[in-house]
């Protein structure tokens, strides 16, 4: 081999050589090494919203990288957990999500076009946003047992609002209807804000929304609150006892759905502890419980293992009782 030759080889080993630490350096470059987005599916000022923003705050302050709150809104929370499936698997998209979109939205779609259970991950499930059984003023009853006497006295007379088809309210009318003989004319809603407003005027005369929105009325005075879901009374209602309190333990009073951080399902398991672990510090800050608190929710903050074996759990009950409404959105 001429010097020419062998000049020629040794400075193209030395090239790739680079090349091959460059790559390798890059792979290993310590994550997060840019900014971070988190993606709501729901419009801007939000409970859901605000909540991803508290998080966003906190965890930009413990990785040192801007995290941005992204809104895709639409079609029932799908457009955004789409998004965020079909997304880089690299720790650097992720989705804050309440139950519905990847819960009840496989049986309510038959073409969803992504299966949370293979193309999604937990990371944490941030709070739990607490719910109960509200009534008009002008509804007699004081209590949930009286409330069955009175609606089953007047069948088609009374109306319960919900926040959509399927959802948790939905899903209480139904199994209200069927288990007490009950004739409720169910009345769904864009949304849980037009439902309030019509239930505070006396539109419809009941429903099963969150604590957050519907508080401030019942503090008012505007709504009277009969039980709360969930195993446990609500912080922000100590005064409202549960479903089970009153001698009704049945499984569609007991549970609660949390608001939940999600990744793409290949991102590496390095980087879901990690963000699990900054999550659930920032979660736990008593400055940032305390404001979770504000929103009506109770703050949860716990780690990937936990937060999985919980939907786990929660996802085929929430599918049975999504699947007794009989609903069907396409």
């Amino acid at each position: 081999m001429t010097t020419s030759k062998r000049q020629r080889a040794l400075l193209g080993s030395i090239g790739a050589a680079i090349a091959l630490a460059a790559g390798s350096a890059q792979a290993e470059a310590p994550f997060p090494s840019k900014p971070l987005r988190i993606i709501v599916q729901y419009q801007a000022g939000g409970s859901t919203d605000i909540l991803a923003r508290i998080v966003a705050e906190g965890l930009s302050r413990r990785l040192g990288q801007p995290v941005v709150v992204e809104n895709r809104s639409g079609a029932g929370g799908i457009i955004g957990t789409d998004y965020v499936a079909k997304s880089a698997p690299d720790g650097y998209t992720l989705l804050l999500t309440v139950p519905g979109p990847v819960t009840a939205n496989m049986v309510l779609y038959s073409k969803l076009p992504y299966d949370p259970r293979t193309d999604l991950r937990m990371v944490s499930d941030i709070a739990t946003t607490r719910t109960v059984l509200a009534v008009h003023p002008s509804v007699p009853a004081k209590d949930f047992k009286s409330l069955i006497a009175t609606v089953k006295a007047a069948p088609g007379k009374y109306t319960m609002g919900s926040w959509g088809p399927g959802t948790q309210p939905h899903q209480i009318q139904v199994y209200m209807d069927k288990t007490y003989g009950l004739q409720t004319l169910h009345v769904p809603y864009k949304g849980e804000s037009p439902m309030a407003v019509d239930l505070i005027s006396g539109v419809i005369n009941m429903t099963v929304g969150s604590v957050t929105t519907l508080q401030p009325y019942i503090a008012a005075g505007k709504l009277r609150p009969l039980a709360v879901a969930g195993p446990r009374r609500a912080r922000a209602l100590p005064d409202v006892p549960t479903f089970a309190e009153q001698g009704y333990a049945d499984e569609v009073y007991a549970l609660t759905g949390p608001t939940s951080l999600m990744a793409p399902a290949k991102t590496p398991d390095a980087v879901i502890e990690r963000l699990g672990r900054e999550v659930s510090a920032v979660v736990r800050q008593p400055e940032v419980s305390r404001r979770i608190e504000e929103l009506g929710a109770e703050p949860v903050g716990n780690l990937p293992a936990e937060a999985t074996a919980a939907y786990k759990a929660f996802l085929p009950v929430t599918l049975r009782l999504t699947q007794a409404t009989g609903v069907k959105l396409d």
